[in-house]
């Protein structure tokens, strides 16, 4: 199947010379409609191309004690101002990563040789062991240690499957000798199959989501209330240091339903269909009586509860437990870029049954989704990588048994335990709390709740102890003051901020990603939502966009696939319009049984295949879209496990960046569009001189150094959902 009508006209970063005719517009039905390729259609690369980071022994340690040259292959720089700086500052400027051009290096005798005009260099300090680890680590996959492997890997495109390549071991010995290594690829990986998936991706299967030991059903009653995976556990733990006890801090959780609010200026409606659906069926099984009352002071409804509602008789099922250890170091909202990714735990609701009895057909399921979303503890790489470790001894089990379960609760209770995240509200771990339902009224929503307060103006997170509170969505716009379609300030935020920051040369399908950032406020009007609709609207877009320009066809398509609407809609083929996959708007389904169904755009339709989606703008008459999502997830874990190797990186504190304008009057510092203001001078640094004189002032500047992959500064391909 083609995947890319684009792909012969619309390249690098310009026009087709011959103008492509604009598709007529589809309807959401047809437009959402996908279909699955063989992912072994994709042509093959050689290896050595796909490698974009490589280490390289210096001859004597620098005077900082760093004994390795990182060499790493950047974009072109989102501000073209940049584009022939012999510096370039990535990251937060409070944590500053520098790096210099590897060509200007080499020229300074800093480094050997230069892997190309394209690198720019920093230095690390890369232990022997790290080299024997990874050789040993390489060597037990050739074993078969961790499963039956294959030599071919697929090469993403952010999360666009886009072609296959064999990926190179780590020459240790050559390295010895001063060449360059690419250090990013594995030369063999565990097959990726539904099996592995199942067991150390998407957890879905009956002998964990129904263990009678560690979960509770409560639709027949049957299970260990407030078993280790029940979302009474994951509460209770929650709840402690909230000053509230865990039955009050749930109830007070539903009850933000009940009442309007608002946030980032966006008002979201009431749904107090939740006091019908979720609090008073609850209630009865809880034997209690429930009210739902206005105060006549306050204006606003409150429930009144005879006794507490019974936490162990929560109406919510769990349907999946979750490893996102691909979002490995890319989270934003910290600054550590070390941290092992997500842990999460998906429930739906279904109507609670004290007494048992109740049956699949009987259970009524609602379209209605909680997912508590974990950061794992964990600074440095060696977390990161003994993380991935565990999950991928867990896809060795042939069966989901005694052993395979004891593993996964010691896992999940290292997260979800309270005090495992000091710093964080009520010492939790939690990330975020994310809903998703249609069973309060329609159109779907999506809500997100923190243990943070949100500052009003930056949008940072300051985490506090206390209940869960509302918090705007990630990446997403308010869409009760931004029309979908025909929005000035989407319109223009796509074609210049989102735009700016497409990775040149772009290509429409097989290469399009995009760095920007969404602002709180654009023209002076909110722009990030408190909530989240979801057809309507079903994606976003560009009324200006112009089919005939890859690029602004690209900034479309990653502004809408990374928001909520267009990831659980248009732009990832998830609505089935036939309904035989029972999805609506979920990636994971509430009310399709267990074990629950998956949406093409994580399976691709299966292993070996991929989900190829259309244009949700233009429609497949323009260009389709290919994912398979656990296949890159099990990649990416397959990678952190075996085929990682870590440095230690000295930081540089803000100070230098004070230095560096001083030394050249700017600072070539690259934010993705759409970040505050730096408070700096951004400019290039084109003096050879200046760069020698930056080189010998970081002993002045030194930070605690830390220890990350040697690919840290590897694009992320997921950027929130």
């Amino acid at each position: 199947m083609r995947i890319a009508v684009l792909g012969a006209v619309l390249a690098v970063s310009g026009c087709a010379k011959e103008p492509v005719q604009e598709p007529g517009r589809q309807d959401a039905a047809e437009a959402s409609r996908g279909a699955t390729a063989r992912l072994g259609e994709l042509p093959f690369v050689d290896g050595a191309s796909v490698a974009s980071t490589f280490a390289q022994k210096l001859a004597r340690p620098t005077a900082l004690g760093e004994t390795t040259a990182v060499h790493v292959k950047l974009p072109p720089p989102v501000d073209p101002l940049l584009s022939d700086s012999l510096v370039r500052v990535e990251g937060d400027p409070a944590r500053p990563t520098v790096l210099f051009h590897s060509d200007t290096l080499a020229r300074l005798g800093a480094i050997p040789s230069s892997p190309g005009p394209d690198f720019f260099t920093l230095f690390a300090r890369l232990p022997d062991s790290e080299l024997e680890r990874r050789q040993e680590n390489e060597r037990r996959l050739a074993s078969g240690e961790l499963g039956v492997t294959t030599r071919e890997t697929v090469l993403f495109n952010g999360r666009h499957p886009v072609a296959r390549y064999q990926g190179l071991p780590m020459d240790a010995e050559s390295f010895g000798w001063g060449s360059k290594v690419p250090v990013t690829s594995c030369p063999l990986l565990p097959a990726s199959t539904q099996s592995s998936w199942e067991r150390t991706l998407m957890i879905r299967d009956p002998a964990v989501v129904l263990d009678p030991a560690r979960t509770w059903d409560p639709c027949t009653g049957e299970g260990t209330k407030g078993g280790v995976w029940t979302f009474a556990h994951l509460m209770r733990e929650m709840a402690q240091g909230s000053g509230a006890r865990p039955e009050a801090f749930v109830l007070s959780w539903l009850s933000l339903w009940l009442n309007d609010f608002q946030a980032n200026g966006d008002t979201v409606p009431a749904r107090r269909k939740m006091h019908d659906e979720v609090i008073a069926p609850w209630a009865t099984a809880s034997g209690a009586t429930s009210t739902l009352q206005q105060n006549p002071t306050t204006g606003r409804w409150e429930v009144a509860l005879s006794k507490p509602l019974d936490l162990d008789l929560a109406p919510f099922r769990l349907l999946a437990i979750v490893n996102r250890i691909d979002l490995a170091g890319i989270r934003d909202s910290d600054g550590k870029p070390s941290d092992p990714g997500e842990l999460r735990f998906l429930f739906g609701l279904t109507r609670p049954s004290p007494w048992g009895g109740g049956t699949e057909a009987t259970c009524n399921l609602k379209p209605f989704t909680v997912i508590f979303e974990y950061g794992v503890p964990g600074d440095g790489c060696a977390p990161v990588i003994a993380w991935a470790r565990q999950w991928a001894v867990l896809g060795t089990y042939g069966s989901f048994n005694v052993a395979y379960k004891a593993q996964l609760q010691q896992m999940t209770q290292s997260v979800v335990l309270r005090g495992r995240a000091p710093g964080k509200g009520n010492g939790n771990a939690l990330n975020q709390l994310r809903t998703n339902e249609s069973a309060l009224g329609f159109p779907w929503e999506l809500r997100e709740f923190r243990l943070a307060d949100e500052n009003p103006v930056s949008g940072k997170d300051k985490p506090s102890n206390g209940l869960l509170r509302v918090h705007t969505m990630a990446r997403t716009p308010d869409d009760a003051n931004h029309d979908s379609q025909t929005d000035p300030d989407i319109d223009a935020f796509v074609r210049t901020h989102v735009k700016n920051g497409v990775e040149q040369p772009v290509t429409v399908s097989t290469r399009c990603t995009a760095r920007f950032a969404m602002p709180r406020a654009v023209n002076g009007r909110p722009f990030v939502g408190a909530n989240s609709l979801v057809g309507p609207p079903t994606h976003w877009e560009g009324f200006s966009v112009t089919p005939t320009d890859a690029t602004e066809v690209c900034a479309r398509k990653e502004f809408s696939v990374n928001t909520c609407n267009g990831c659980h809609f248009k732009d990832t083929g998830t609505n089935d319009v036939s309904g035989t996959d029972n999805l609506a708007f979920t990636h994971v389904s509430p009310t399709s049984g267990i074990p629950a169904r998956l949406s093409k755009f994580l399976t691709g339709g299966g292993s070996g295949f991929m989900y190829v989606v259309p244009d949700a703008q233009f429609g497949a008459q323009l260009t389709s879209w290919p994912f398979a999502d656990l296949l890159r997830r099990h990649q990416r874990l397959q990678e952190l496990a075996s085929c990682t190797t870590c440095g230690w990186f000295i930081g540089l504190d803000a100070g230098y960046l004070s230095r560096m304008e001083t030394l050249s009057g700017s600072v070539p510092l690259d934010l993705p569009p759409g970040s505050p203001e730096p408070g700096l001078t951004v400019g290039p640094i084109r003096d050879v001189g200046v760069v020698k004189q930056l080189l010998e002032a970081r002993g002045g500047f030194k930070a605690q150094s830390r220890e990350l992959p040697l690919d840290f500064l590897q694009p992320p391909a997921a950027l929130v959902h």
